[in-house]
């Protein structure tokens, strides 16, 4: 049993924005009143808002950045020398230089923004700031949880929190807990929603 409403019964976006919807349901939503489905859930989320105070589509501005560079990052080859250019991206070329440079590497989320932001920079750069990376992470510093990871910052919270906990169980309390009004971060008090019925 479940509280929360369709979309389509929301009034305004104060009361969407209370609960948790599934990318599916906010992209049926958003067909089926002529808004944008492209884009993340929050982009999606943020037309559905829009829609629902205004009674019309939000204006969508481009946003897409001209690249300039012409680097090819997934057969040019790569040293400690290589700028970091506007045309980045995540490559298993860069992962296997990377994984050179610092074995058993893995890419994460504070690098990749990292690498956006330092255009210009050397490869050399990036090896420091991702050693420094994975000393911090040996270190316990937790990263910032990303505000579009609602689910993964759940999830380790509530491991945290519940130290014999089972998947099973985090994935009902989940499924409970976004029937019900946000903000959606796990606190004890969710536990409780398991003895509903």
């Amino acid at each position: 049993m479940t509280d929360r409403p369709d979309i389509a019964q929301c009034a305004d976006a104060a009361t969407f924005r209370q609960w948790y919807y599934l990318k599916s349901e906010l992209v049926d939503f958003a067909r089926a009143n002529g808004l944008k489905t492209t884009g993340g859930k929050f982009d999606i989320a943020d037309r559905i808002a829009y829609f629902l105070d205004h009674g019309v589509p939000p204006k969508e501005v481009k946003k897409a950045r001209k690249v300039t560079s012409k680097f090819d990052w997934h057969s040019a080859p790569l040293t400690r020398e290589t700028v970091i250019t506007d045309s980045y991206k995540n490559t298993q070329n860069m992962r296997r230089f990377m994984q050179a440079e610092i074995p058993g590497y893995k890419f994460s989320t504070p690098f990749m923004d990292w690498m956006k932001a330092n255009v210009g920079r050397t490869l050399a750069d990036a090896v420091d700031v991702a050693k420094q990376i994975e000393a911090e992470k040996k270190a316990g510093k937790k990263q910032p949880d990303q505000p579009h990871n609602q689910y993964n910052a759940y999830i380790r919270a509530y491991f945290a929190h519940v130290t014999d906990g089972t998947q099973k169980e985090l994935r009902r309390l989940w499924a409970l807990r976004r029937t019900k009004p946000g903000p959606y971060v796990f606190s004890p008090e969710d536990l409780k929603l398991l003895n509903e019925k």
